[in-house]
C-alpha cells in the first residue's frame, strides 16, 4: 500500500450502492461551525444522499451558526448541536463524533463549513472505508501537481514543514498534507479515542494521527483539490510551527515509548537507544579534544579521532536502520474489521 487509494480518483458510489450481505453503512457528517453562515448551508446541500444524517457543531459561535442553521436549513438530515463554551475545532468534531456514534452510525465523515471542501468528493473518502482498505482516510491537496498553484506559497511552505515533522512523530509515513481536514473514520475505531485528550485547536488533524497510530489504524490519503474562495483562514504558519514542534516531539517520545518499549520490543527497540548513545558519545568525545588540542596547541592523534569518529558513523547506521523499521511498521491491517461493538464513551476520556 503506497498510502494513496486507488479509489479514491472514483466516486465511490458503485461501492456505496452495490448488493452486500449485510445492512448498508450509516454515514454521518460531522461539520464544525465557527463563523461560516456565508457558507455553510452550500455546504449542506452539496453532501449527497450517501449520507444519512449530517451534524452541525455550533461551537459557541459569536454570530450563532447553529441558529442560522436551524432557522434557515430545511434538510431532515440536520442535527444542530450547541458547544456550551467554545472548544475549538477539534472539541468541537469530538463533540460530534460523540453523537455521531451514540446515534449509530457507521462511518463518521468530518467537512468544514467555510467551503474549502468540496461535499460532492465525499463518496471517495467513503470508499476506503468500506471496501476494508482503511479506517480512517484524509485528503491530500498535494496529489495532483498542476493544482497546487491554487494554494497560497507560505501554507505549500508550512504544508511541507509540518508534514515531515508529522511523519516523525505519528509513525504514518506514506500521508502528506496533515492539517487537512477532509477526513472520514469508521466509527467503531473512533470510539477507541481518548475524545478528552486529543488536541482541541490547530494541532487536531495531526494529534489525531498520532493517536490513531497508538491504535495501529490503518490510515489513507485521498487526493483532493483545494477551493479558495473569500473565506479568511486563521491558522498562521510563522505563528504554529514553534508549537507545533514541541508537540510533535512530545508525541514521538510517546509513540516510541509506546510501541517499542510498553506494547512491543524489537530489535529496533535496541537500535534507537544504543544508536543515540555512540552518536553522543562520539560528538561530545570529539569535541572535548578538540577544545583541548586547539588550548594546547597540539594536533590529537589518529587514534584519537578515529575513538571519536567510530562510534559516530555507527551510532548513524544504527539510528538509520532504526527509521527504515519504524517505516516499514505502518499499519497495514484495518483495526476495524476485529473491532466488534461499541465502547462506553465515558471510558475514553
Amino acid at each position: 500500500m503506497n498510502g494513496i487509494s486507488p479509489l479514491a480518483t472514483g466516486t465511490g458510489t458503485e461501492l456505496l450502492s452495490s448488493p452486500a450481505p449485510t445492512a448498508p453503512a450509516r454515514v454521518a457528517v460531522v461539520i464544525p461551525c465557527y463563523k461560516v453562515t456565508g457558507h455553510v448551508l452550500g455546504v449542506i446541500e452539496r453532501i449527497g444522499p450517501e449520507v444519512h444524517g449530517i451534524f452541525a457543531v455550533d461551537d459557541k459561535c459569536p454570530v450563532n451558526s447553529g441558529a442560522f442553521i436551524q432557522q434557515n436549513c430545511t434538510d431532515p438530515r440536520v442535527e444542530v448541536v450547541f458547544n456550551p463554551e467554545n472548544l475549538g475545532v477539534g472539541g468541537a468534531v469530538m463533540h460530534g463524533y460523540r453523537r455521531a456514534i451514540e446515534a449509530g452510525y457507521d462511518i463518521i465523515v468530518k467537512v468544514d463549513g467555510d467551503g474549502q471542501m468540496d461535499p460532492r468528493l465525499l463518496p471517495g473518502f467513503i470508499a476506503p472505508i468500506l471496501s476494508g482498505e482503511a479506517d480512517y482516510t484524509k485528503g491530500n491537496r498535494f496529489f495532483d501537481l498542476e493544482e497546487i498553484h491554487q494554494m497560497p506559497p507560505m501554507r505549500i511552505f508550512g504544508n511541507a514543514a509540518l508534514s515531515f515533522l508529522t511523519k516523525i512523530s505519528s509513525g504514518y509515513w506514506q500521508v502528506f498534507d496533515p492539517t487537512n481536514g477532509y477526513t472520514a473514520i469508521h466509527a467503531r475505531v473512533a470510539s477507541y479515542l481518548p475524545f478528552d485528550k486529543i488536541s482541541r485547536r490547530y494541532f487536531f488533524e495531526t494529534d489525531m494521527l498520532f493517536r490513531l497510530n497508538t491504535l495501529r489504524a490503518v490510515v489513507v490519503d485521498v487526493p483532493m483539490n483545494a477551493h479558495y474562495a473569500d473565506e479568511e483562514s486563521n491558522l498562521k504558519i510563522s505563528k504554529i510551527l514553534p508549537e507545533f514542534t514541541v508537540k510533535h516531539l512530545r508525541n514521538f517520545a510517546k509513540r516510541i515509548f509506546y510501541n517499542y518499549y510498553l506494547r512491543d520490543m524489537s530489535l529496533a527497540s535496541i537500535e534507537l537507544p544504543l544508536g543515540l548513545a555512540m552518536v553522543l558519545f562520539g560528538t561530545v568525545f570529539g569535541v572535548l579534544h578538540w577544545i583541548n588540542s586547539s588550548v594546547h596547541q597540539a594536533y590529537s592523534s589518529a587514534g584519537t579521532v578515529m575513538l571519536a569518529a567510530l562510534p559516530i558513523i555507527a551510532g548513524l547506521q544504527l539510528l538509520l536502520a532504526f527509521i527504515g523499521h519504524d517505516i516499514a511498521s505502518v499499519p497495514l491491517k484495518p483495526l476495524h474489521k476485529v473491532l466488534h461493538g461499541k465502547i462506553d464513551l465515558d471510558k475514553r476520556s
